[in-house]
């Protein structure tokens, strides 16, 4: 093995360099770790160069694109980072209803590329988490129910494997060629079998949506709110998705309909707005413009994070409804809450063609008890708050377990030793065969990662 980096190519830092404080963090700075190299790839060559030159040298890789990866598991000491966050570009063919961008962008840079021709596809909420990431482990937000996950509109992808005893190469993924890949990225692809460098999805044509938000203050109506939003929002009308919020101080219902006017919202959520007396805003607008109006500063977020995945495919009795007002209740800061997104309508019946890893369709909602806390920026948390923060979200998941089925991968439960099932359910062993195939000799390999 060397010590040196010498022969890759790209943007390479390396320790010592002025900008690797920075190239190193992740979003979630819980975590810390010391890469050897970190290569911010600008052209799909210097992806191949870089697993190529790992194998050589038996250097463990990890792949990085918008950095949120929740438990760090995007960087490793003493190994490299692939870094696909500066290959940057979108190409749109409204007529032929596909958008081909490169990996780097996160989702509000595709938001805004694909809303300047006036189409969409699916994406998560928070503008900047990595498209790629998202998409790779299934993908939701407040377009899923009108247009299915980001991964059932991924259309092909161009993906960089390792082949032969230590070499990389760069193949095209579609339902034609290495379909069985490509039903592996839709919904587990994340850091499993190579480097995705360029993703071309199905886009919708969609201009105006109509946003929404109430809230509560307290936490009064919490069990009203909540058995009148998920015995409704799953089954509403499939363009309006919605996103339960609920925090020590307030329960905030965030809800966008894809075309249609501010009274058909209205008519759409009249159940859940009839509930107490809701302070409701709603705007009407250009979509990329909404999303990136509802984007939260980075520097306004906490600086360290721990969430924690379910779904849910049986309504909550009243019993797991006052857990979540009891754990909330008892936070240990204020950045901690309950965050739920409805499932249903197009998630049901917008299979892709060639299917999808994606093991969660018959979900009514997906939630996730979180905490946050630590300031971007300010002192260091102490020990005993992490601590807290930590053990507080591991007890509030661990009383809501009876009542879920099943998690999500891009919000890993570190701690699940049945984590593969809980993820991808019966689709376990399938996988299992695609890893045989793409990466035998499990180069790209992290905590959780799937095994031949």
């Amino acid at each position: 093995m060397t010590s040196t980096t010498a022969g890759l190519t790209g943007r390479v830092v390396r320790p010592g360099d002025d900008d690797y404080p920075t190239a190193r963090a992740g979003w979630n700075l819980l975590f810390d770790h010391r890469p050897m190299a970190i290569v911010f790839a600008r052209e799909t060559g210097d992806v191949v160069t870089a697993l190529a030159w790992a194998r050589r040298n038996q250097v463990a890789v990890r792949v990085r694109s918008g950095g949120h990866c929740l438990e760090g598991w995007n960087s490793v000491d003493d190994g490299i980072v692939i870094d696909v966050s500066e290959m940057k570009s979108a190409v749109v063919d409204a007529a032929a209803g596909t958008a081909t961008v490169g990996a780097g962008l996160n989702q509000l840079e595709a938001v805004s590329a694909l809303g300047a021709a006036g189409v969409a596809a699916p994406t998560g909420t928070e503008g900047t988490v990595g498209l790629v990431g998202a998409t790779l482990g299934g993908g939701f937000g407040l377009l899923t129910r009108a247009f299915g996950m980001a991964s059932d509109n991924l259309l092909a992808a161009e993906v960089v494997v390792a082949s032969g005893v230590d070499g990389a190469e760069a193949i095209t993924v579609s339902e034609d060629d290495h379909a069985d890949l490509l039903w592996a990225l839709r919904g587990a692809g994340n850091g499993n079998f190579g480097v995705v460098t360029s993703l071309t999805y199905r886009v919708h044509p969609l201009r105006q949506v109509v946003y929404v938000t109430a809230s509560w203050p307290g936490l009064t109506h919490l069990r009203e709110v909540f058995h009148v939003w998920q015995r409704s929002a799953p089954f509403a009308d499939e363009r309006m998705t919605s996103q339960l919020e609920i925090s020590q101080g307030q329960i905030q219902l965030i809800a966008a309909l894809a075309g249609g006017s501010e009274a058909d919202a209205a008519r759409v959520l009249e159940p859940i707005l009839a509930v107490g007396d809701p302070a409701v805003s709603m705007l009407v607008g250009d979509w990329a413009d909404v999303y990136a109006g509802f984007q939260v500063p980075n520097d306004d977020e906490a600086a360290n994070w721990k969430f924690l995945s379910q779904f849910v495919s049986q309504p909550l009795p009243d019993e797991a409804v006052d857990l979540i007002g009891s754990f909330l209740a008892a936070a240990p800061t204020p950045g901690c809450n309950y965050f739920a997104n409805a499932f249903g309508g197009a998630v049901t019946r917008t299979e892709p063609a060639g299917g999808s890893a994606f093991a969660h369709r018959g979900a009514l909602f997906y939630a996730e008890p979180g905490a946050g806390w630590g300031e971007r920026g300010g002192p260091k948390p102490d020990d005993a708050l992490t601590g807290r923060c930590v053990q507080w979200t591991a007890d509030f998941a661990k009383a809501l377990a009876p009542f879920a089925d099943g998690a999500y991968v891009n919000v890993p439960n570190a701690d699940d030793p049945d984590f593969a099932t809980a993820y991808w359910g019966t689709n376990v062993p399938r996988l299992r065969e695609v890893k045989a195939t793409y990466d035998p000799h499990q180069v790209f390999r992290y905590e959780q990662s799937i095994t031949p």
